[in-house]
């Protein structure tokens, strides 16, 4: 027997639409009356959670990535998103896109250069500088960059997709708890729920434009000489967003998923001009190393709680990805649920978990092996770049090789639409977790959370509460790991009933 779903006949939940709109402009007022005291508190705090709670983060995200592994090869891996004789609505190289567009897009730029030349010169156990710190760097990249992060997302989409396209419930974080809460969704404790979600999506998503914005500007500033400013950032922001809105109003099929393949033309194009003129041995040698190295000591890589250590290096690094990647998971899991009605849980899982993990992979090699080689061979400009935490480093990588107008270019382009994808699939999903879990809601409503995103954006980059927003999101992540695996729960359950009516 298939799920009542809730119904409605508005285009937005009063609670969850109202109640966002008052916690940010509060979290905002607050941001920049209280900026000093607010960094240093939210600060300290961040640092008291993980060095008590790191390892409950670290065995949380283990834990998930072998239940997900577990339902795909399971006898539950043959049911299919929408019913058995349900077919894909998009193709497995459009799906793969958008679900990378909106998994990891700007991040890749901004760290793929300064993250492995950083762990280079300061890694977690090696000497700086010798070829363990390389090994150690690329090690720890893969980690934070794999199948954890993709884990968490796999977790939350297939959720929302099976209780959306299999029970019928509404496209909402809330819909996942049915089979512990009931019909309860319905009322105060789903609206809490969703509100939740609204809250950490649209500030991961901000903080998450604030570092795009500072990656495309410093690109801009380095290569024709603009400086850098606030205005310059608000300017590209609002820009960009205008461009949001019109692939918000196209829709998913028309706009971001053409975005999205524009997005990997790009990012292929980048690569392939990398591997040409760069070191193209060096690259294929060190992509199938640490790739191996990733596997053979993912037990231990993943496990490592600083016990013995300082652990300065691991809440800087690891649990801050993983409180990263948990905080980003309601907008990215219910964006990739939206696209992926037709396909098996085993499909859903492998595809989610090892097509974007391998190309990340792939991309790190090519990027960041290549520039801890240029450190390596005395490129001091680069290493200055990354030690003054500038988002130039990028740019200055990519001087060194041939054709770098070009390839520079074409990296200002490929953040621009990162950029823009993060911000359309983002309000999709916002307008859609606030409109009762509807796809399809009047063009205004989807515009006007575009346009939030880059105006909250733009506030906070202007006023200089970006990291206070930034670290609150994080921290959001906490009790967000707790729903997660209540959801391993939820989701388990469902589908042993699923087999049993079957």
């Amino acid at each position: 027997m298939k799920l009542s779903s809730t119904s409605s006949n508005s285009t937005v939940n009063p609670f969850v639409f109202y109640g966002s709109l008052l916690v940010i402009s509060i979290s905002l007022l607050l941001s920049y009356l209280f900026k000093e005291e607010g960094n240093l508190f939210f600060s300290n705090l961040q640092q008291s959670v993980y060095n008590q709670l790191g390892w409950f983060y670290i065995i949380s995200l283990n834990f998930i990535v072998v239940f997900m592994l577990y339902l795909a090869f399971s006898k539950y891996g043959k049911i299919r998103l929408g019913g058995a004789n349900t077919q894909p609505e998009f193709n497995l190289f459009a799906w793969s896109s958008m679900l990378f567009s909106a998994g990891m897009g700007i991040g890749l730029l901004v760290f793929g250069v300064s993250e492995p030349i950083t762990h280079f010169t300061n890694p977690p156990f090696a000497e700086a500088f010798t070829d363990e710190a390389a090994r150690e760097a690329m090690a720890y990249t893969f980690l934070h960059w794999g199948l954890h992060p993709w884990s968490i997302y796999a977790l939350v989409g297939l959720s929302l997709a099976f209780f959306h396209f299999n029970k019928k419930l509404p496209l909402q974080i809330r819909s996942i708890f049915y089979p512990i809460l009931g019909e309860k969704i319905k009322g105060i404790y789903g609206d809490l729920i969703d509100l939740f979600a609204v809250i950490a999506t649209l500030f991961g998503l901000c903080t998450s434009l604030g570092y795009g914005v500072d990656q495309l500007s410093s690109g801009l500033s380095y290569l024709f000489q603009l400086e850098k400013s606030s205005l310059l950032d608000v300017g590209l922001i609002m820009g960009i967003s205008l461009i949001a809105c019109i692939s918000v109003v196209l829709g998913v099929k028309k706009g971001i998923q053409k975005l999205s393949k524009l997005n990997v033309y790009l990012a292929f194009t980048l690569l392939a001009f990398i591997f040409v003129s760069g070191s193209s041995i060096f690259i294929l040698k060190n992509f199938i190393q640490n790739t191996g190295a990733y596997l053979n000591n993912f037990i231990e890589l993943s496990n490592w709680t600083a016990t013995f250590e300082n652990q300065e290096w691991q809440n800087k690094w690891t649990i801050g990805y993983w409180g990263w990647w948990i905080a980003w998971s309601p907008f990215v899991g219910m964006f990739i649920a939206r696209i992926s009605k037709g396909r098996t849980i085993k499909e859903f899982i492998l595809g989610v978990m090892l097509i974007p993990t391998l190309f990340v992979f792939f991309w790190m090699a090519s990027l960041g092996g290549s520039s801890i080689l240029e450190i390596m061979n005395s490129n001091q400009t680069l290493l200055d770049s990354v030690n003054n935490e500038s988002n130039q480093s990028l740019f200055i990588f990519l001087d060194s090789l041939p054709w770098s107008s070009f390839l520079q270019v074409i990296a200002l382009f490929l953040i621009a639409s990162f950029f823009v994808t993060s911000s359309d699939s983002g309000s999709l999903v916002v307008d859609s977790l606030t409109a009762n879990g509807q796809l399809e809601t009047p063009q205004k409503q989807r515009v006007f959370w575009a346009l939030l995103e880059g105006v909250i954006a733009s506030i906070l980059i202007y006023s200089g509460g970006l990291l206070i927003l930034q670290t609150a999101s994080v921290l959001a992540a906490l009790p967000f790991c707790i729903l997660l695996l209540i959801a391993c729960y939820s989701i388990s359950k469902s589908l042993k009933k699923e087999l049993q009516e079957s």
